[in-house]
């Protein structure tokens, strides 16, 4: 008897000591946040160049779009770390008594990740499975800031005579870093980095 109560007392002191360490390490990781210094280069995507245009029935996207990282997102990246962007694509039919109905939504993904051994950096197009390298950080972001003739609707989904309006947005994503370093990036303001909704009208 004596046997099973120190085993169930183990039993129970495991996952508290566990959840203890756990919170620990989550302090510790705040605390860390609060003491670093600001940035020097806080990091701003921006986004233009924006237009659409008609070919075989379906609309198409160009857009640039400017990834300015911030020092934290850079040390990362070197050191291995993927940062993962995202290009969010809403296309709304506005209404004038009404809430405006969402026609569409898209998202255009991209995976950056630095390899010390080849000196590299490796783009992949999340969406389409394809992998490029690039000699220079420069030569990846431009690469993936540019859209060219990117799908964005099918002409019969547009009615003549309604009003449309595309919206485009990017962002880092958080929710794609390591578990490791993800408390850490939610309370740093340098992790969260996006564009101004950059809105325009499309005319059927």
């Amino acid at each position: 008897m004596v046997f099973s109560t120190r085993a169930l007392k183990k039993a129970i002191a495991a996952p508290e000591r566990a959840f203890s360490a756990r919170r620990a390490w989550l302090h510790a990781l705040l605390l860390l946040g609060l003491l670093l210094p600001p940035s020097l280069h806080a990091g701003e995507f921006s986004i233009s160049d924006v237009h659409t245009h008609l070919k075989d029935n379906v609309y198409l996207l160009d857009a640039h779009v400017e990834y300015r990282l911030s020092d934290e997102a850079l040390g990362a990246l070197a050191n291995g770390v993927p940062l993962t962007l995202s290009i969010y694509i809403e296309i709304q039919r506005k209404r004038n008594w009404w809430l405006d109905a969402t026609v569409a939504n898209l998202e255009q993904r991209f995976r950056l990740q630095f390899h010390p051994l080849s000196h590299q950096y490796v783009l992949q197009n999340l969406n389409s499975g394809a992998f490029y390298a690039f000699q220079s950080l420069m030569a990846a972001l431009e690469a993936m800031g540019t859209l060219s003739d990117f799908p964005l609707l099918d002409a019969q989904l547009i009615a003549k005579d309604e009003r449309y309006e595309v919206m485009l947005q990017a962002e880092l994503d958080i929710e794609s870093l390591p578990s490791p370093l993800r408390p850490l990036a939610y309370i740093t303001p340098a992790w969260r980095l996006n564009s101004e909704w950059y809105t325009w009208s499309l005319t059927p």
